[in-house]
C-alpha cells in the first residue's frame, strides 16, 4: 500500500496532555479507555479507502500484523460486547482467507512465511472460542479456517534438517528459507493446543507435544537449565550447522505463544507436566517486565531504541496470551494480574499524544507520551488494558460448551501440496522463469519507448 492514514498521522504529530483516564478497578473506566484506544487502532485501517486492501492496514504494516490486529479487535468486541467493528472484522478476515480457506491468499503467497500465516490462524481460532459471528461462507467458518492453517503448516514439517521443525519461510526464493525460528514453531504449537481443547481431537494434542518437544530438543526453548524454574525462548538458527548456532534474542511474542499454548494443554488435559511448564513460563516472561515497576517492555530492542514496526507490536501478544493463561490456569492468576495491572496503568499514561490526546506511545516507563505512534503501540496498549477483564467474561468456549463454529479435519488442503512445493530451479522452472523475465523485460522496454516517443 502507498497511502498512510491521514487521521493517524496527524493524531500522532501533535500532542496534548490528555492521557487516557484509567481506573483499573472500574469496568466503566476500562471500557472507556479501550474504546478510545480501539478507535485509534482502527485509524490505521484503510481497507475501504481508495488505494487500500480489504483486511490490511496502512503502510508500513505487513499482512501478518493485520491478522494480529483483528485478533485484538475480536477480544475487544467480546470483552465489552461492543459490536461497532464486527462487520469490518468479519469482512476483513473473509477477504484474506485464500481460495482454500487456509489464509494463503494470492496477494500474499509469494512472500508469506509460516509465522505470518499462523497469526491469522490464531485470530480464527480465537473467533471460534469467543463464539464470534461466523463468516457468510458456510464452508469457511472460523474453526475450518484455523484447521486450514494448521493442516498446511503441519504438512510443511521438515525433518531433512535439525531433526524436524518448520522453516521460517514457506518458499525458497524468500530470505530466511534456510532459517528455522521459534515463532513459526511456537505458533504451530499454540494453534495445535487451542484446536486440541476446542475439538477434543487427540491428533492436535499429539502435534502440540511433538512441536514443543522439538523446540526443547533443538534448544530454542530453555526449560530452566540456566535459571532453575525460569523458562526462556530464543529466536532460532540456520539449518547450516544443523541449527547448532542459535541466535539468543528473546522476543515477548515467542514467550507469549508458549505460555498460552502450555496453558491450553494443561486446561484440556489436566497433565501436571503442562502445569509445571505454564508456571515456568510465568516466571520466564518476567524478563519482559521492569524489575522495579513491573511494566512490560520489549527487552531485546526497546532500551536501545531499535524496535522495528513488527517488534513494536510484540507486547500485544504476550499480554493477550497472559490474560488467557490467567483464566485457563487459575494458579497463575495473581502473578499475571500483578504485571498486567502495573503495565495497564503505565500504558494508559502513555496514551496522551496526538491531536486526539490519546494516541499511545512505545515507552511506558516515561510518565506520558514518548512521541512514538503506530499500529503496534495501539495494539499493545489495548491488549494490556482489556485483558484486565479476562476473568470477567466466559473462558474460551469449546465445541462442547457453547462454541458454534464448525470445521473439517481436511480443511484448507486443496491444492496445497502443489502450491507449497518450492520451485526446482535446476529444471523446467528455470526455463519458465527465464521466459517470464524476458516477457516482462520486453514489456518494460516497449512501454518506456512509447512514453518517451
Amino acid at each position: 500500500m502507498k497511502f498512510t492514514s491521514i487521521v493517524a498521522v496527524f493524531s500522532a504529530l501533535f500532542g496534548f496532555c490528555n492521557a487516557v483516564d484509567l481506573d483499573v478497578n472500574s469496568y466503566d473506566s476500562i471500557r472507556s479507555a479501550c474504546a478510545l484506544i480501539a478507535d485509534g487502532l482502527m485509524d490505521y485501517y484503510w481497507g475501504y479507502q481508495y488505494g487500500g486492501t480489504v483486511g490490511m492496514f496502512t503502510h508500513p504494516y505487513y499482512w501478518w500484523e493485520a491478522g494480529g490486529a483483528w485478533g485484538s479487535m475480536i477480544d475487544y468486541s467480546f470483552f465489552f460486547q461492543n459490536h461497532t467493528y464486527d462487520k469490518t472484522i468479519i469482512t476483513a478476515m473473509e477477504y484474506q482467507t485464500g481460495d482454500d480457506g487456509n489464509y494463503m491468499p494470492l496477494n500474499q503467497t509469494t512472500t508469506e512465511g509460516n509465522d505470518d500465516q499462523v497469526f491469522w490462524g490464531i485470530a480464527a481460532i480465537q473467533a471460534a472460542e469467543r463464539n464470534f459471528t461466523n463468516p457468510s461462507k458456510k464452508d469457511f467458518q472460523w474453526l475450518y479456517l484455523a484447521q486450514g492453517v494448521f493442516n498446511t503448516m503441519a504438512w510443511r514439517w521438515d525433518s531433512s534438517y535439525c531433526d524436524g521443525g518448520l522453516r521460517w519461510q514457506i518458499f525458497q526464493w524468500n530470505s530466511g528459507y534456510n532459517y528455522k525460528n521459534t515463532v513459526s514453531n511456537a505458533g504451530l504449537f499454540h494453534l495445535a493446543a487451542r484446536l486440541a481443547r476446542y475439538t477434543g481431537n487427540s491428533t492436535y494434542s499429539e502435534w502440540a507435544e511433538k512441536v514443543y518437544d522439538w523446540l526443547v530438543g533443538v534448544e530454542f526453548v530453555n526449560e530452566g537449565i540456566k535459571t532453575p524454574g525460569y523458562y526462556f525462548a530464543y529466536d532460532g538458527a540456520s539449518i547450516e550447522g544443523n541449527c547448532s548456532t542459535i541466535k539468543p534474542y528473546q522476543w515477548s511474542y515467542n514467550a507469549g505463544l508458549l505460555i498460552g499454548g502450555c496453558a491450553y494443554m494443561y486446561n484440556s488435559s489436566g497433565n501436571d507436566t503442562w502445569l509445571t511448564r505454564t508456571k515456568g513460563w510465568v516466571k520466564g516472561v518476567t524478563v519482559f517486565f521492569n524489575s522495579t515497576t513491573d511494566v512490560i517492555y520489549e527487552a531485546a530492542c526497546q532500551n536501545a531504541g531499535t524496535c522495528n514496526n513488527d517488534q513494536r507490536c510484540f507486547r500485544a501478544y504476550l499480554a493477550r496470551f497472559m490474560g488467557l493463561t490467567a483464566v485457563l490456569v487459575p494458579d497463575t492468576y495473581d502473578d499475571i494480574m500483578t504485571y498486567l495491572t502495573a503495565s495497564a496503568k503505565a500504558a494508559a499514561r502513555s496514551c496522551s499524544g496526538g491531536t486526539d490526546g490519546h494516541t499511545c506511545g512505545m515507552n511506558w516507563f516515561v510518565d506520558g507520551w514518548d512521541g512514538k505512534y503506530g499500529l503496534g503501540e495501539q495494539m499493545s496498549a489495548l491488549e494490556v488494558i482489556q485483558n484486565l477483564l479476562s476473568s470477567e467474561r466466559a473462558a474460551p468456549y469449546t465445541a462442547k460448551n457453547g462454541g458454534s463454529s464448525t470445521g473439517s479435519g481436511n480443511a484448507g488442503m486443496g491444492s496445497t501440496e502443489e502450491s507449497d512445493k518450492p520451485l526446482d530451479l535446476d529444471k523446467g522452472h528455470t526455463a519458465g522463469a527465464s521466459i517470464i523475465t524476458v516477457i516482462i523485460g520486453v514489456s518494460i522496454i516497449g512501454l518506456a519507448y512509447y512514453v518517451l516517443k
